[in-house]
């Protein structure tokens, strides 16, 4: 209890005395004193993702031809939100790997 409240980030002078002085006077903690490792819960791995690693990548369209283009190209990194789009002419594998070497080629020269 005491490390939730320090970890929210609240100032109390005595925490610790007081979630001392709760547990003590706490039945439910008294009746399940004799806790084992078996009660635990297992420790699960967090994998751990890099900025721009995954993708989300969707098309809009066909919209009326503005330019050539009826096609708008959305990507989203699943990590930052940070979100690219490009109107583009077709919905093809093509123009959706020229995209991305001219969005990696952008961010390596800035």
């Amino acid at each position: 209890m005491a490390a939730k409240v320090l970890e929210a980030g609240f100032y109390w002078t005595i925490v610790f005395k007081d979630a001392h002085q709760w547990v003590k006077g706490c039945n439910e903690c008294h009746r399940t004193r004799n806790i084992s490792r078996c009660h635990e819960m297992p420790m699960n791995p967090i994998q751990e993702v890099e900025v721009f690693d995954v993708w989300r990548i969707d098309f809009m369209g066909p919209f009326v031809s503005s330019f050539g283009n009826k096609y708008i190209l959305v990507a989203v990194d699943y990590l930052s939100k940070w979100v690219e789009d490009a109107a583009l002419p077709t919905n093809d594998a093509r123009v959706v790997v020229g995209f991305f070497e001219e969005e990696s080629l952008s961010k390596a020269l800035s």
